[in-house]
């Protein structure tokens, strides 16, 4: 990126590698899926699904690699603090919308906003329907804007 660019190309340039990640993230899935013999069914609940104990460190470990790669993208991005967090929340927005977007294309998953994923596993399984990301990531992507919308100003 070229150190004149604009928040504005930076947005999309941010935008265009966090949807990048959702693709590479939602294939993770696909793979741990058919890895664990696991169908997007109702055995794929809370209470009736446990990740298995043999992989958990390894996959809270790739959930924490994410973050950082999110962090970085956005410290490359933002110009101060309150772009950086901008960036942030774009790319984390992006990138969780984009995760849910590519699972129903490659799986016709989730059945409706209602069903419920495990979101994390950490520093616990985290699990809720797929309505609540999808909000909490629209509300980051707005925020980001008007974020960036704001230090334009200054």
């Amino acid at each position: 990126m070229r150190t004149g660019s604009s928040r504005w190309t930076r947005l999309v340039v941010v935008a265009i590698y966090a949807a990048a990640m959702a693709i590479v993230e939602a294939m993770v899935v696909y793979y741990l899926r058919r890895l664990f013999a696991l169908q997007y069914a109702a055995v794929f609940a809370p209470g009736r699904f446990v990740f298995p104990h043999a992989y958990l460190r390894h996959e809270q470990i790739r959930e924490a690699a994410t973050i950082v790669m999110l962090l970085a993208v956005a410290c490359l991005a933002g110009r101060g603090p309150l772009q950086k967090l901008a960036y942030f929340l774009l790319a984390f927005g992006v990138w969780d919308i984009g995760y849910y977007a590519a699972l129903k294309a490659m799986l016709g998953w989730p059945a409706s906003l209602a069903t419920r994923d495990l979101l994390f596993l950490m520093p616990h399984q985290w699990w809720a329907p797929v309505w609540e990301p999808l909000l909490v990531s629209s509300a980051f992507v707005v925020a980001a804007l008007l974020l960036l919308l704001v230090t334009r100003r200054r």
